[in-house]
């Protein structure tokens, strides 16, 4: 299945979660889009809610349908608990990391920075989104990209890095410094959902 290419905004709404991570979509509309979305009330399945959960991580994360199960696959080969260890596996990806350093407004914006080769881990270029880093590994921009005003308007606006990161702005440099506990990560969703919604097949 093709990376989703629609309206964020209403697919946010259709979830009732922020995928850009700013909380925009939600502030003066809160309800599904459509003619009747303020009034919809209607009953979902089981298999509905699991659906529903297992959507609003691969939305957020901006991951394709084939990326996100082999990702889900080889966190359950993983030791610990499966529905932790794979929302580590998708919070540990490159992209994610750039977004989370503030570098970026949203996670597409991360992924288009990466894609475009800005940005280097242990002082080598790295192009490809998905790459996984690993603790003590080094993130920063390459000297040209540190003058993108989206970039540092994307600065400006960010007041909070995550404690498993640390950020030297004037140095344009982030490091991954450990893993993340299940408690820093996203807390409106139940990764407990998913793993039951793939157990099904």
């Amino acid at each position: 299945m093709a990376r989703y290419t629609g309206s964020v905004w209403k697919k946010s709404r259709r979830l009732g979660i922020s995928l850009t991570g700013t909380g925009k979509e939600l502030d003066k509309r809160p309800y599904a889009p459509g003619q009747h979305g303020a009034n919809q009330r209607r009953k979902v399945s089981e298999y509905g809610l699991q659906l529903q959960e297992k959507q609003k991580l691969r939305y957020m994360y901006g991951l394709t349908e084939r990326q996100f199960l082999n990702l889900f696959v080889e966190a359950g080969k993983m030791a610990g608990v499966h529905g932790e260890n794979f929302m580590v596996l998708l919070e540990s990806r490159l992209d994610n990391i750039v977004y989370r350093l503030g570098l970026a407004r949203t996670r597409k914006q991360a992924r288009q920075l990466v894609n475009h080769g800005h940005v280097t881990v242990d002082g080598k270029r790295v192009d490809i989104p998905s790459y996984r880093l690993a603790p003590g590994q080094t993130i920063s921009l390459r000297e040209k990209a540190q003058n993108f005003d989206s970039i540092k308007e994307a600065l400006e606006v960010n007041t909070f890095v995550p404690e498993y990161l640390t950020f030297d702005e004037d140095k344009m440099e982030g490091s991954y410094t450990r893993l993340p506990e299940r408690s820093e990560l996203p807390a409106e969703i139940n990764e407990a959902l998913i793993v039951e919604f793939y157990s099904r097949k």
